[in-house]
């Protein structure tokens, strides 16, 4: 973050809170989506293949030289394109169909604690205090999320999908830091995207494009705008200029967008736990970020004078 100026953190910011209020918009289009007959497979087919070609758009304009990858990065990229994100997709879709939009979301936030133990484990993280008690924080605002969940009578069945969608996802993003360290973001980001549509369209075959309605085709091409073309380019961007740090600060909007997302356009029923479990887990994903920062201000060296 040394030499970070003012002008780019506004503008880290701003394509930091865009990629996570687009990667909050999810579970509201793919409810959407269900109400207008598309399957979870389907929609993960549209919104897979339609990234893909955005994605490569985006390349295209940036850097052309981001198409050229190495046999052993591009095999890392099926690996975790195939199966790790087309596997949580998946399971994601099929919690919808049983849990509301922003109850599915406040579940999955509690991954935090998944994976920073799972890291613990692992890769030896040290177990510090701050990170102690973010973990207790993301904690009790998960609890929060499950008494909810459970007070209102919801299908266990969605319950049973909503904690696979986090096991799998937590070991997602720890294969991610295990073999993609050193490659470039954005160019990995499209390969992985390509290869999960390689995949569904492997699995589903080209029926759902044969069968396409005008609603199916916004719908499709919103999916792969929103949640993921824009998501990730303006995830990548924010970390390109502010770090990952402040990124992920900034990022932690993105259950509270969903909440307001599925109250205002899904008529659903917010609850004081919701909102109480929201504000705890985001604070426990913030605040050990602030502390990081904060000492890596204080051993940045000073500006010279002019």
């Amino acid at each position: 973050m040394t030499g970070t100026t003012s002008k780019g953190l506004l503008s880290g910011l701003i394509y930091s809170v865009v990629s996570a209020v687009c990667f909050g918009m999810m579970a509201i289009i793919a409810k959407l989506g269900f109400a207008a007959g598309l399957s979870g497979a389907h929609m993960l087919q549209y919104r897979f293949t339609f990234a893909s070609a955005m994605l490569a758009l985006v390349l295209a304009a940036k850097d052309p030289r981001l198409f050229r990858i190495s046999r052993s990065s591009l095999l890392k990229c099926l690996g975790l394109g195939s199966v790790g994100y087309a596997s949580q997709s998946m399971l994601f879709m099929q919690t919808l169909g049983y849990l509301p939009a922003s109850t599915t979301e406040l579940i999955l936030y509690s991954y935090p604690v998944v994976v920073t133990l799972l890291s613990v484990l692992i890769f030896r993280l040290p177990l510090t205090r701050s990170i102690g008690a973010a973990l207790v924080l993301v904690s009790l605002g998960a609890a929060l999320v499950f008494h909810d969940a459970f007070s209102k009578h919801l299908d266990p069945v969605g319950l049973i999908y909503a904690v696979a969608v986090v096991a799998v996802f937590s070991a997602y993003l720890l294969c991610v830091q295990a073999v993609l360290k050193g490659e470039k973001p954005l160019r990995m980001t499209f390969y992985v995207v390509l290869s999960a549509a390689l995949t569904y369209n492997l699995v589903n075959g080209p029926a759902a494009f044969l069968d396409m309605t005008p609603t199916r085709l916004g719908l499709g091409l919103i999916l792969g705008l929103v949640p993921t073309t824009v998501a990730a380019s303006c995830l990548y961007l924010a970390i390109e200029r502010i770090g990952s740090a402040y990124t992920s600060i900034f990022c932690s909007l993105e259950p509270v967008a969903t909440l307001v997302a599925a109250h205002l356009l899904l008529g659903e029923e917010v609850a004081a736990l919701q909102l109480a479990g929201v504000v705890l887990i985001v604070a426990g994903i913030v605040l050990p970020n602030l502390r990081l920062l904060f000492q890596r201000h204080l051993a940045a060296p000073a500006p010279e004078r002019p």
